[in-house]
């Protein structure tokens, strides 16, 4: 181990906050260590995965539940916050008040591994972006850890006593709070709009929560940004990074445009490469920027051109992106559950050119609809609203289009078919969290793939 806070951790006393996925690879890692742990969980004992609470106790690990114990914060030696947990919460506080060591999952990880990290952020796109860069490293024959806020921890790489060339980390605003020492290789900002501003004091908070990702880079190392981005665009990172640009359009400081078809990139001193954009699977100009950024990073990866080529025209992309479930009766069904916040859900609509019905809803995160009703002016020809939210939707709506509300969505697909006409899509594009009435957005994809087909059977 090169790092001196966990340097010797047999029989220190450690807290986990929250038992989710980030939280039971971090208890693991720990536990193997030989560490006092005592795992801190707000849920009822009743609530937890009965295997979990097994596998846990197995390990030696004690499970406080119904609460956090002021008692157990305090004779903490040690920290670690999965990432859902929110940092205002006052045993948190304290305890780094008393310099009592707190880190998320992130930042232990990254005090363990020994392999070059990229990590790729932003509101929308990450998941598309790590999932591209993971096949890419693949098909240029190289062994790669694929995780982070897409699945499976940074931690687990460790915990599992795993052996890649690198990681591809897809990393949120949440993990990048307690980041600490994390440092990555190759950075990635995809772009910054409003969300989780029900978490964040205000919409700068969250900016600069981003902006965290390349704080500990310096020589050797590689910010890539969207030139196109407002807030991106004005930033002036520290000069031993080298940051890397892209944008729709060349210019002076671009290192990556597209013109027509194709991809011109390169790297400071180096030639221009170009890429053909032809065969590429995923629609969507936000797919073609994302793509920029990828290729950017393959480049400062130097890993050769055949490679990305491959991966260009082979990606298919993720489920709940965009994701095309079926057509019926001359209406085809797209699920975006993964947009979470308003500007993947204008991502989303922008991305056609027929006449959508949209069903939106769950969770409202604090922002304002208004580039969505914008966006749904041109494009949407009627609205079907659910969850938490969908009164405050409706009442962006009002006047606007015509939209009905739903209780579930088997009734959201029944009704959003029932306005569609011949040539019609049906847009599932939230513009919310999925935590109201779902326990996650792939929840969300699955049960609206279900609903649609009981649809299409009936």
């Amino acid at each position: 181990m090169r790092d001196k806070i966990i340097a010797d951790l047999a029989g220190k006393k450690i807290v986990v906050v929250g038992l989710g996925v980030s939280g039971l690879w971090a208890a693991r890692w720990l536990a193997g260590q030989g560490a006092d742990i005592c795992v801190s969980e707000a849920k009822e004992e009743g609530l937890l995965d009965p295997e979990i609470r097994k596998e846990v106790t197995q390990l030696g690990i004690r499970i406080e539940t119904g609460g956090h114990q002021k008692r157990t914060f305090e004779e903490a030696e040690m920290i670690v916050v999965s990432p859902g947990v929110p940092l205002e919460m006052d045993l948190i506080k304290r305890a780094i008040a008393e310099n009592i060591p707190v880190m998320g999952e992130l930042d232990l990880a990254g005090r363990i591994i020994d392999i070059p990290v990229i990590a790729v952020t932003g509101t929308n796109g990450k998941t598309t972006v790590t999932s591209f860069l993971g096949a890419l490293l693949k098909n240029a024959g190289l062994k790669v850890f694929v995780g982070g806020n897409i699945g499976t921890p940074l931690i687990a790489y460790a915990a599992q006593g795993m052996k890649a060339d690198y990681a591809v980390v897809e990393v949120s605003s949440f993990q990048l709070d307690l980041a600490g020492a994390f440092c990555p290789q190759v950075s990635m900002i995809l772009n910054i709009s409003a969300d989780h501003l029900d978490r964040y004091k205000d919409y700068e908070a969250y900016v600069q929560s981003k902006l965290s990702i390349f704080r500990n880079q310096g020589m050797g190392h590689y910010l890539i940004l969207n030139d196109d981005d407002e807030t991106l665009r004005s930033i002036d990172p520290p000069s031993p990074l080298t940051v890397l640009r892209y944008g729709f359009e060349g210019g002076t400081g671009r290192n990556a445009f597209i013109q027509e078809d194709d991809i011109y990139a390169s790297l400071p001193g180096k030639e221009e490469r170009s890429f053909s954009l032809r065969s590429f699977g995923l629609s969507g100009k936000h797919n073609r920027a994302n793509l920029m950024a990828a290729v950017l990073a393959s480049l400062a990866l130097e890993i050769e051109e055949g490679a990305i080529n491959k991966t260009i025209d082979t990606f298919k992309g993720m489920s709940d992106r965009l994701e095309r479930v079926m057509e019926f009766n001359g209406v085809t069904f797209y699920n975006d559950s993964k947009a979470t916040n308003v500007d993947a859900a204008v991502k989303a609509v922008e991305s056609f050119d027929r006449p959508i019905i949209l069903i939106a809803g769950g969770r409202h995160k604090g922002a304002d609809y208004a580039p969505l009703v914008s966006a749904a002016r041109q494009r949407v020809k009627g609205a079907v609203f659910l969850g938490e939210a969908k009164d405050i939707l409706a009442g962006s709506f009002k006047d606007v289009l015509p939209f009905q509300e739903a209780e579930d969505m088997d009734q959201a697909v029944v009704a959003a078919f029932s306005i569609a006409g011949k040539g019609d899509i049906v847009l599932l594009a939230p513009a919310c969290s999925s935590f109201d009435m779902f326990t996650d957005y792939t929840h969300r994809g699955r049960i609206f793939r279900e609903a649609v087909r009981r649809l299409s059977s009936g």
